[in-house]
């Protein structure tokens, strides 16, 4: 028992001191003399030590992407080491189909590869920096360390870890859940966390079966995406990065084909949102965080900031300056993203561009006329499709999926009505629907030729009104043309009255002298 007392007295004793010692060295002793005291220490270390430490960090060293190794490695210690973990922490569906249990912070399991015992580490870091506006921020860096004997350096660094990044994607393949990504603003993340993206499931119906539009058109759009998937070699081959660009335009209220493409491919959808973006550089850095097999979307980019018209020359931006300057004082206070074309441009297709594979990139718009041709140009904008009003081909597909018909004694009637009437696909797919138990399909497309008739009338008498409007318009500048003809002759008229009175005022003059 006195044993007993004795050892616990001198281990308090030992940590105390030990306490005392490191409370003296990080107060008193300058943070660069520590810092390489802390060198020397670590090499001394590594002279004595018989095991060698690999570091994977969970961002670049730059922090500007996401590091693909990091996030095998975390895939194959979840799978293959989980069950002899002490402290593991339940990740639900978020990233995968199933639940994930994976390695908690600060804690470490073994594994065996060839007879041989590893030891992987699951560390974080905790980094305090100041803002400008004098606020504490941190921020994690999370990384593993594999810890092995160093006589098996050459078979864990040639065999070991090449195993593991495999499996570890090969994991990630079978448990991938696509997710739809929307960007968080540039004020809400920081460097070296994952928050430039917010993502939630992905799990829209759209296919292209379900699509209204011509067939043989889905067929040929079908083909361009196939070929695409499938082209890696070939894009290698010609020097182009591996991503191709698709323009979907046409009225309001056709709809997109965004999740169609996408179920399709089987791949993540990135809605990347310009307004909320800071500037240029903060655009790359969002567009480095997204992966292969996805699909960039940028929607009604004639919206999306100064991104329409002509870019302008240099004596333009000249003569603008002063009203720019004019304007700098109200908007001073005000946050507004300063993404200019020539940074989209240069995101999209420009050197960064090619930093990750297989990348769709789609633009939609209502009003295609108002976007400058740089922005929609081939090899940018590599395939144009034009969603168009409702035709009888698009409106076959709506009714198979709303009524389940394939014909109708009416469909000689609708035929001839969408081809002579505007109607979006959105419009006639509402039109279709069932609203109650009691409206079968007969009640339905009866409806319809009810409303698309409406639609005709009221079509012909907009353009009735538009044709009566440009008609008094045009009488109108016929009448002020006339005026001012009138005018000017009265002018001419009274001149001419003016000069013959002067003139003979002076012949008078004249006489009488």
């Amino acid at each position: 028992m006195l044993e007993t007392v004795a050892i616990w007295g001198i281990t308090a004793k030992s940590v105390s001191s030990v306490m005392l010692i490191w409370a003296v060295y990080s107060q008193y002793i300058p943070r660069h003399v520590r810092s390489q005291m802390e060198i020397y220490f670590y090499k001394l270390l590594g002279w004595l030590s018989f095991y060698v430490h690999i570091k994977f960090t969970e961002h670049t060293e730059e922090g500007l992407k996401r590091s693909e190794n990091y996030n095998a490695i975390r895939n194959y210690l979840s799978t293959n080491t989980a069950a002899r973990a002490q402290r593991l922490k339940a990740n639900e569906s978020k990233n995968s189909k199933s639940l994930v249990l994976s390695m908690d912070d600060h804690e470490e399991v073994e594994d065996v590869f060839n007879g041989v015992k590893v030891k992987w580490y699951s560390n974080v870091k905790v980094t305090e920096t100041q803002s400008n506006y004098g606020r504490n921020n941190s921020y994690e860096r999370r990384f593993f360390t594999l810890t092995f004997h160093r006589r098996h350096r050459g078979m864990i660094i040639d065999t070991y870890i090449t195993h593991v990044l495999r499996e570890g994607k090969a994991i990630g393949v079978r448990n991938r859940e696509r997710k739809l990504y929307t960007n968080n603003s540039s004020s809400e993340w920081y460097p070296w966390m994952s928050g430039k993206w917010s993502n939630v499931p992905f799990h829209h119906p759209a296919t292209f079966e379900t699509l209204a539009m011509d067939p043989e058109k889905k067929e040929r759009i079908k083909k361009d995406l196939v070929k695409f998937s499938k082209g890696k070699d070939y894009y290698k081959k010609v020097g182009k990065a591996w991503k191709r660009g698709y323009l979907l335009f046409g009225p309001p209220g056709t709809g997109k084909m965004i999740s169609a493409i996408a179920n399709f491919l089987d791949y993540d959808v990135y809605d990347l949102e310009l307004t909320t973006v800071k500037d240029n550089s903060e655009l790359k850095k969002l567009l480095l965080e997204t992966q292969g097999k996805s699909i960039v979307v940028i929607e009604d980019i004639d919206c999306s900031l100064d991104l329409t018209g002509q870019r302008k020359t240099k004596k333009e931006e000249d003569e603008e300056e002063d009203k720019e300057k004019k304007k700098e004082k109200k908007k001073e206070d005000e946050k507004k993203s300063k993404v200019t074309l020539s940074g989209l441009l240069n995101s999209i297709d420009g050197l960064w561009s090619a930093c990750s594979d297989e990348k769709i990139i789609i633009f939609t718009t209502n009003f295609v006329d108002k976007l400058d041709p740089a922005l929609i140009r081939r090899g940018r904008m590599d395939n144009h499709i034009e969603m168009s009003y409702c035709r009888f081909e698009a409106f076959k597909v709506l009714a198979k999926n709303y009524l389940e018909i394939e014909s109708h004694e009416l469909y000689g009637e609708i035929e001839r009505l969408l081809e002579e009437t505007d109607m979006s696909p959105a419009d006639v797919a509402e039109t279709l629907m069932p609203k109650s138990d009691e409206e079968d399909a007969d009640v339905c497309i009866k409806r319809l030729v009810k409303t698309v008739e409406e639609e005709k009338e009221k079509a012909k008498k907009l353009a009735e009104e538009e044709e009566k409007s440009k008609a008094e318009k045009e009488e109108k500048r016929k009448k002020k043309k006339e005026e001012e003809a009138d005018n000017k002759k009265t002018e001419e008229d009274e001149k001419k009255v003016k000069g013959s009175k002067v003139n003979g005022d002076l012949s008078e003059k004249n006489g009488t002298n």
